[in-house]
Parts: C-alpha cells; sequence; structure tokens
C-alpha cells in the first residue's frame, strides 16, 4: 500500500502507467473488431476442442477466437525480431551496424524489423486461416472468395502492424517490455472464462482435482519468483588509486548474474518457432508434386498432434533460445572490459580475457539450470493432459510463466523509477 501511495503521488510515473493501462485496454479493443463479412460466432466452442489451437489463441492476444482484425497479435512482429536477430548474427554488416552504429544502427535494424513484419503478416494470416479451415473450421468460417481473402489479409496486415505500433509505445514509457504486456493483457483477459468452464464443470467429487490444480498454480508461481529472483554474486574488488590528494576505490562489491538472464522472451520465441512449420504447410498442402503435398500434411498432423515429438520439441527450443537470448543481451567480453576499466578485477583472476572466460563458465552453467526450468514449466499443460486427460484447463504453464515474469518486470522497472525520484528529491 505505501508502494502504492509513492506511485500516486509521483505525479510522472502515475501518468506513465495510466497512458500503459489504456494502451493495453486498446488492444483489447482491436481483439473485439472483428474482420468485415465474417461470422465467428462459433469459433470459441471450435478452439475448446484443441490445445493446440488454444495455445495459438494464447499467442494471439484472444484475438483468434474473435477473428478479429488483430487476430495474430504481435505474432508475426516477434517473428520478424527472431529473423533479424539470427541475420545479425550470420551478416557481418548488421551484426557491425548493431554493435558499432549505437542508437542510430539499433533503430536502423528496428525499422528493418518493421519492414519485415508487414511482409510476414499477410503470410502468417493465410497460413493461420488455412490451419483453421483444415482443422474443421470451415463449417464455422465458410468459404473464403478472392476479394474476402484480400479484405481479410489487409485486416489482418493493418491490425499487426497497430498491435506492433502500441507495443513500441510501451516500451517507451519503461514500465515494461510492450510485446510481452500485450501478450499478458491477453491472458487476463481469458481468466474469467476459465473461471467460468471450471465453476460449470466442477461437482463435489472433483474437489480433489481442484485442490491438486489449485496447489500446481502456487508452487509454480513459487518456483518462477525464486528462479526470476536468483541470482549468482560474482566478487568483485577494486584497487586503490590516487588521484591529487584524494584516495579512491579499495571497495569490495560485486556482479549479480541472474540465473534466468532471458526471462521470458525464450518462451515467446519458443511459440512462435512451433506454430510457424504447421502455418507455412498450409501453402503446400495442395501442391501439383504428391510428395510435397504429402509432407505438408504430415508436417501439420505432426505439430498438431501435441505428442512427444512436440513436447520435446518445445523444451528443447526452449532451452536454445534461452542460450541464444542470453548470449544477446550479456556480453562476457564487454562486461570484463568495463570492470578493468574502472580498476575492477575478480579475486584469483587477471583482468581481460581470464576474467572473461570465467564469467561466461558461470554464465553458462547457471543459465542451463534457468533454461532448463522454463522448459518444464512450459511443457506443464501437455504433461497433465497425458496423464488426467484433461484438455479444456488452458490457464497453463506457459501463461502462468509470462503472467509471473512479466508482472515481477513491471515491478521491477517500476520501482526503478521511485527510486530514481527519491534520488531526485533528496
Amino acid at each position: 500500500m505505501n508502494k502504492l501511495s509513492l506511485i500516486w503521488k509521483t505525479k510522472d510515473l502515475r501518468n506513465k502507467i495510466l497512458i500503459v493501462l489504456c494502451l493495453l485496454l486498446l488492444t483489447r479493443v482491436l481483439a473485439h473488431i472483428p474482420i468485415a463479412g465474417i461470422n465467428a460466432s462459433g469459433l470459441k466452442s471450435f478452439f475448446q476442442q484443441s490445445q493446440f489451437l488454444n495455445l495459438l489463441d494464447i499467442f494471439s492476444g484472444g484475438g483468434l477466437t474473435n477473428f478479429s482484425i488483430a487476430m495474430l497479435g504481435v505474432g508475426p512482429y516477434i517473428t520478424a525480431t527472431i529473423i533479424m536477430q539470427l541475420l545479425t548474427i550470420v551478416i557481418p554488416s548488421l551484426a557491425e551496424m548493431s554493435k558499432e552504429g549505437g542508437e542510430a544502427g539499433r533503430a536502423q535494424i528496428n525499422q528493418y524489423t518493421r519492414y519485415m513484419t508487414i511482409v510476414l503478416a499477410p503470410l502468417q494470416g493465410f497460413g493461420t486461416i488455412r490451419l483453421l479451415l483444415s482443422q474443421g473450421g470451415a463449417s464455422v468460417l465458410g468459404t473464403f472468395t478472392p476479394f474476402q481473402w484480400f479484405l481479410t489479409l489487409m485486416s489482418i496486415t493493418t491490425g499487426t502492424m497497430l498491435m506492433m505500433w502500441i507495443g513500441e509505445i510501451i516500451s517507451e514509457f519503461d514500465v515494461g517490455n510492450g510485446v510481452s504486456l500485450i501478450i499478458f493483457a491477453g491472458i487476463v483477459a481469458r481468466i474469467p472464462s476459465n473461471f467460468s468452464f471450471l465453476s460449470s464443470w466442477y461437482d463435489s467429487s472433483k474437489l480433489p482435482t481442484v485442490l491438486a490444480f489449485a496447489a500446481m498454480i502456487a508452487i509454480v508461481i513459487a518456483g518462477v519468483v525464486l528462479v526470476t529472483e536468483a541470482q549468482r554474486n560474482i566478487p568483485i574488488a577494486y584497487a586503490k588509486r590516487v588521484r591529487g590528494n584524494k584516495l579512491f576505490g579499495g571497495v569490495n562489491t560485486h556482479l549479480p548474474l541472474r540465473l534466468n538472464q532471458a526471462g521470458v522472451i525464450p518462451i515467446i520465441f519458443a511459440i512462435s518457432v512451433m506454430l510457424f512449420p504447421a502455418m507455412i504447410s498450409q501453402f503446400f498442402i495442395n501442391a501439383k508434386s504428391a510428395v510435397v503435398a504429402n509432407l505438408a500434411t504430415k508436417t501439420i498432423a505432426l505439430f498438431n498432434s501435441q505428442g512427444l515429438f512436440y513436447g520435446v520439441t518445445y523444451f528443447l527450443l526452449i532451452m536454445a533460445f534461452t542460450y541464444f537470448y542470453t548470449a544477446v543481451v550479456f556480453n562476457p567480453e564487454e562486461i570484463a572490459e568495463n570492470v578493468q576499466k574502472n580498476g575492477g578485477f575478480v579475486p584469483g583472476l587477471r583482468p581481460g580475457a581470464q576474467t572473461a572466460d570465467f564469467l561466461s563458465m558461470v554464465l553458462n552453467r547457471i543459465t542451463l539450470a534457468g533454461a532448463f526450468f522454463l522448459a518444464v514449466i512450459a511443457i506443464l499443460p501437455f504433461l497433465l493432459q497425458h496423464y488426467t486427460g484433461t484438455t479444456s484447463l488452458t490457464f497453463g504453464g506457459t501463461s502462468l510463466l509470462i503472467v509471473v515474469s512479466v508482472v515481477i518486470e513491471v515491478i521491477k522497472k517500476i520501482e526503478a523509477q521511485l527510486t530514481m525520484h527519491d534520488y531526485e528529491g533528496f
């Protein structure tokens, strides 16, 4: 209550939070604006029959069940971001622009990402609709004329660019990552419908199942908070230095390495990649070559089955993206160089290359634990489905992970801004 009071009294921070809340409300409005000419009233019951489609709807922020202009959410933007980050590693000119171009270089890469989003939005929109039709959605959506395809894909592209624009504006207010907050808002908006389903499904004989489910949620939340807050402290010592008549340094401090440097981003990236093969395969399902058409059909079935292959691939992708994104956000060589420039060193190690190697070794080891935890939580719904046979409780591990991680990130951002205002006042 004290923190809430401080937030309300700090006019600048209060205005930022209110504007962000209004922008998130705008994304929910966009998620309920239907595409013209489509009657999607039966889509919600259709989506409850498949956990894969439910996962797709969570990722789109809930706009898919309404067949809205924002049915893809920020999915194409995330896919474009992944592609650009991979290209930055592969193409030397982009890598140089990212590292040495400063703010202007990063702004140019962001602009390329936006252009790529414009290209990917209609492609993913077409793939998603074809996926729905192949899964039995034709009975709900009907047939699409060429003009209806054009109108639908234009509407989807417009909605995606609006969501991307809102996400970037939210990020500028520095109270959380815009993309994460939009997905968070979509998940939270589904809670009332999940509770409504739970109340209609519940009877006295299912009390042990409900209690077990509630206990699992509590354990997952506690685990996410613990892993998100966990850090390994690397001791740093600073040598004494004399400048003029004053003595500087001679203090001992530490460099905190978080157990999970990447946050919730690996989950979002992994979902995006897992949804992509089935969407792309829709373009080839009616190919003239029987081999290509058969391969496309098998790919769609493989990624929609939610079986062992899907679970293992999802698990490994989260592990890989955790290491990948950690390497993007944390550079041991750069950190070691900055420590050395300020006269610091890790006791027992030489400044420079030896310190960088040590930081890299420690980071790889602790990231393994963080990545494994993320992956296990993410595949919890598949494990529950396998052992209980329940497919309708969609508020599973991935959703909890995103919600709790985003809330922790927002709290830290707000506390940092409160601390800054305290310093200014002092």
